[in-house]
């Protein structure tokens, strides 16, 4: 019985602590495992621009398709086994620009990078 008082007091007495910002939570830590998550600069980004130009190439070579690649309008990234990038895109489509959606995985100690999917934008 005095162990659950001591207890009690202690949880009362260390609130306002963890309450106060002392004992912050790094963002990184609050996110959820394998949650999909914005990625901050895409725009400015060579990575994201290379994978970007990847998933084009890769759609016109399964597809035989034309596209030209444009510039990358948004990029979310996923931890996985690796990263799955989930790419929004401009694209032209002859003499067209059209937005399209690609989800590329790369696992970077493996020098692994493949396109998982590329579809219109809806």
């Amino acid at each position: 019985m005095k162990v659950n008082h001591i207890a009690a007091v202690l949880l009362v007495l260390l609130l306002p602590v963890f309450d106060s910002g002392y004992c912050v939570e790094d963002p990184f830590i609050k996110m959820k495992l394998g949650g999909v998550r914005d990625y901050i600069g895409a725009q400015n980004s060579l990575e994201i621009d290379a994978l970007a130009r990847f998933a084009v190439q890769e759609h016109n070579k399964k597809e035989n398709g034309l596209l030209e690649f444009e510039r990358v309008l948004k990029a979310k990234e996923q931890v996985v086994s690796g990263k799955l990038y989930h790419l929004t895109l401009e694209a032209i489509d002859g003499g067209m620009k059209k937005v399209y959606e690609a989800k590329v995985w790369v696992k970077p100690w493996m020098n692994f990078k493949q396109l998982q999917e590329f579809k219109p934008c809806s």
